[in-house]
């Protein structure tokens, strides 16, 4: 609302009862949603969750992380990561749909943007490099084109794939095949994409 306080309803299960939190709703300057929790960014920076825990709704474990936060994106299986101000980034929720960044923490540094599949995330940093982590499956894994997300300026998702553009105005995806995650048959033609 204008005053900065949250109303929910729906399914209480999955955060539309916030009555746990409702104290804490205050100030509230940006929502967020996973299929089953919401996460909120308040005025003095800081962020909380609420709504089904294996959905991201219980973010206690990373409380104390979530001050001088910017912006939170979510994948819609079940998790959240948090840009804070120093570019540095606090997941939490569902480990394998990306609430769980252990394996690539220390690449997640001078981060700008942060892109999500259903079950991945995709966060490009001021270098325009790409850090990837989540389900392999879903875009969590971008091995296989990591030499090319270089100068990367902008990042598109489906439920299941990543798409990249570069600085040069071509493109590349990954990910699901069946999502769009496998653009080799039109490669030649992503030039000059906007």
């Amino acid at each position: 609302k204008e005053d900065g306080s949250v109303v929910t309803w729906g399914n209480s299960q999955c955060g539309g009862d916030s009555s746990s939190v409702r104290d804490q709703l205050r100030g509230v300057q940006q929502i967020q949603a996973t299929g089953g929790a919401f996460a909120a960014i308040r005025a003095d920076g800081s962020a909380i969750s609420w709504g089904d825990p294996s959905c991201g709704g219980d973010s206690l474990a990373v409380q104390d992380q979530l001050r001088n936060v910017l912006h939170i994106q979510a994948t819609s299986d079940g998790a959240f990561a948090a840009i804070k101000e120093d570019g540095s980034v606090v997941t939490w929720g569902q480990p394998n749909c990306g609430g769980d960044s252990t394996w690539v923490q220390d690449q997640l540094r001078n981060v700008l943007h942060i892109q999500a599949t259903a079950d991945a995330f995709a966060a490009i940093k001021e270098d325009g490099s790409v850090v990837t982590w989540g389900n392999s499956q879903c875009g969590g894994d971008s091995s296989s084109v990591r030499d090319q997300l270089r100068g990367v300026q902008q990042i598109q998702a489906t439920g299941g794939a990543f798409a990249a553009i570069r600085a040069d105005g071509s493109a590349i995806s990954w990910g699901d095949p069946s999502c769009g995650g496998d653009s080799l048959a039109v490669q030649d033609q992503l030039r000059n994409v906007l």
